[in-house]
């Protein structure tokens, strides 16, 4: 397999060439940006996800253990990109919510206006990030128990006792508003 050598100096980084990083962006981009959509509820925000994701993901490539795993990496960095993402914005809206004197939790994000889907789409958004997370890679990615744990970087007990807890959050809200 032939190599293009980036840079000069001896040591410097290698890179796949141009075919098969096209060839990883066809097979892979299309997935993730569903994924990071799910995550994020916003299509501009998911493809931000994905691109930045897909660029840390293919920079490492030469160092990944399993590269034919390279959508578990993939996945995986577009959920740790997607958490810091909420953490910083959890901090700014806390920050701007002292120097305004409101609460954070006043602003709540838009939505897409998903036909039948609206309402549901609205009590995910409320569920905190890694209940979230945990049911769109079970749920709507179809990962297993296991899988879903590497993603999270946690134990399978995490990802049932996450699942269990997501589920029943999003009942309570269901029949709190039925009754």
């Amino acid at each position: 397999m032939a190599r293009i050598l980036v840079g000069v100096q001896e040591g410097a980084a290698v890179a796949e060439p141009k075919g098969e990083l096209a060839d990883l962006y066809v097979r892979h981009v299309p997935a993730a940006n569903r994924l990071a959509f799910l995550l994020t509820g916003d299509r501009s925000q998911a493809e931000d996800l994905v691109h930045d994701a897909f660029v840390r993901c293919v920079g490492r490539f030469g160092h990944l253990r399993a590269h034919e795993a390279f959508d578990a990496y993939l996945r995986r960095t577009i959920v740790n990109l997607h958490t810091s993402r909420l953490r910083r914005v959890r901090v700014e809206r806390e920050w701007l919510s002292k120097e305004a004197g409101r609460d954070p939790r006043g602003a709540t994000a838009a939505m897409p206006d998903v036909a039948g889907r609206a309402d549901m789409w609205r009590r995910l958004g409320t569920l905190p990030p890694r209940q979230r997370a945990v049911l769109v890679l079970r749920y709507y990615e179809d990962l297993s128990e296991r899988e879903t744990a590497e993603a999270l970087r946690c134990s399978v007990a995490a990802v049932k006792s996450l699942t269990a807890r997501a589920t029943s959050a999003l009942r309570e809200g269901i029949r709190g508003e039925d009754g």
